[in-house]
């Protein structure tokens, strides 16, 4: 003969529940030893950068660079993209691509050039005050090792402020 005994609910604890998303789970893989199936990932859209080279350019860093020399307070910019020798006198008949930037009505001016048609290539820049041809080709980003969109935007603001033009000290 076995007693019947009822829990005392002040020395027995209730057996332990589990929650609502293992056991689903638990149910899932316990009926045919598989795992459930894992949604497929969504695919990362390709960078900016990995566009071909004067579609990055056009379509992407011309207009960017405009409306962030704009929120600095240049207004009437010029920009241009081309494909033309360097601007300073006696260094050759090389084209290189190059983004050419005027405003001031043409009082000043810079050129971010590509030694290839590639952003990740070296890069060079120049700049003139008062109309006058530049005189000074200097390197360009050349600690980046990866050079992106904004990258690109903040070395020509940064590098345009060196010469005071944007912010005066």
């Amino acid at each position: 003969m076995s007693e019947e005994t009822t829990p005392n609910p002040e020395t027995e604890a209730p057996a332990p529940q589990e929650k609502p998303a293992k056991a689903a789970k638990a149910q899932a893989t316990a009926g045919d030893g598989e795992k459930p199936a894992k949604a497929p990932k969504k695919e990362k859209p390709p960078a900016l950068e990995d566009k071909p080279f004067s579609d990055f350019i056009n379509q992407d860093f011309l207009p960017a660079l405009k409306q962030t020399l704009a929120k600095v307070g240049i207004s009437d910019l010029a920009l241009t993209f081309e494909q033309q020798s360097l601007p300073i006198a006696d260094l050759g008949d090389d084209q290189y691509w190059q983004v050419i930037g005027r405003w001031l009505g043409g009082q000043r001016q810079f050129h971010v050039i590509f030694s290839k048609a590639d952003i990740q290539a070296p890069k060079y820049f120049t700049c003139a005050d008062y109309g006058a041809q530049p005189t000074l080709l200097e390197s360009f980003m050349i600690d980046e090792r990866k050079v992106n969109l904004d990258l690109l935007l903040l070395y020509v603001v940064q590098r345009l402020n060196g010469q005071k033009w944007l912010v005066m000290n």
